[in-house]
């Protein structure tokens, strides 16, 4: 049994006008599985599929206070690329951003509701990952979230050292899922959290209970699907097998 990363989760105090953002940046089609809900996917993309991980805007009012835990990088091939894609997002309604990065290669921004990405100066060398380059979590123990995340999940490790954990599909497609080591504690609930699935014919308590085995813990919430958490306390959901 294992899981594998699908989409990620992000809050919104408007999802239809965040998402429409984020589909612009993308080049992503829009579409929503009911109210309060924009789902953002590649055009012509058939759900699952690791060449992508999609994402859910879910309206929520509670206010972003903190950094969030969870971030996009966005893929670029060369220097030029980067400052286009930084001019285009700023006509989209992105501002720069500072969350101590100091002289660093890559830009931060925050999108129209204050959610940081990042744009890098980078080309993955073993293919193309899609317009979002990695899906970055902060932590404090990258090793011990590799141990996790590497049996949560049928992806392949990269890396792993004591500054960064990196997987990625074992398709080797997609972006990659990167565990990056950061001096912030979490205080919060996590507004952009991964969501998870079991593949066809997998049992979904079975596939809770085995997380919980590997140091998962249970949340307690009354949704149609199951939310864990991770050692480190970061929110995620199981989603039913697909």
């Amino acid at each position: 049994m294992a899981t594998r990363l699908v989409q990620i989760n992000m809050k919104a105090r408007d999802d239809s006008a965040l998402g429409a953002f984020w589909a612009e940046v993308l080049g992503w089609g829009v579409s929503s599985e009911g109210p309060g809900v924009t789902n953002l996917e590649p055009v012509g993309f058939v759900y699952p599929d690791p060449v992508a991980v999609c994402i859910d805007l879910i309206a929520s009012p509670e206010p972003k206070t903190v950094k969030n835990r969870v971030h996009v990088d966005l893929a670029t091939t060369s220097a030029a690329h980067q400052a286009e894609l930084v001019t285009r997002l700023m006509d989209l309604g992105a501002t720069p951003a500072d969350v101590g990065q100091g002289n660093v290669p890559w830009t931060v921004m925050a999108d129209p509701e204050g959610n940081e990405f990042c744009v890098l100066d980078w080309h993955d060398p073993i293919g193309d990952t899609g317009p979002i380059a990695s899906v970055v979590v902060d932590c404090a123990d990258p090793r011990a979230m590799a141990r996790f995340w590497g049996e949560a999940m049928d992806w392949t490790l990269h890396k792993v050292t004591d500054h960064n954990a990196v997987l990625r599909s074992a398709k080797g497609v997609g972006p990659y899922l990167q565990f990056l080591r950061t001096p912030d504690a979490k205080t919060v609930w996590n507004r952009v959290h991964l969501d998870v699935r079991p593949y066809p014919g997998d049992d979904l308590d079975a596939e809770a209970a085995r997380l919980q085995t590997l140091g998962a813990t249970a949340i307690d919430l009354d949704v149609p699907w199951t939310v864990l958490a991770d050692p480190e306390g970061n929110e995620f959901c199981l989603l039913t097998p697909a």
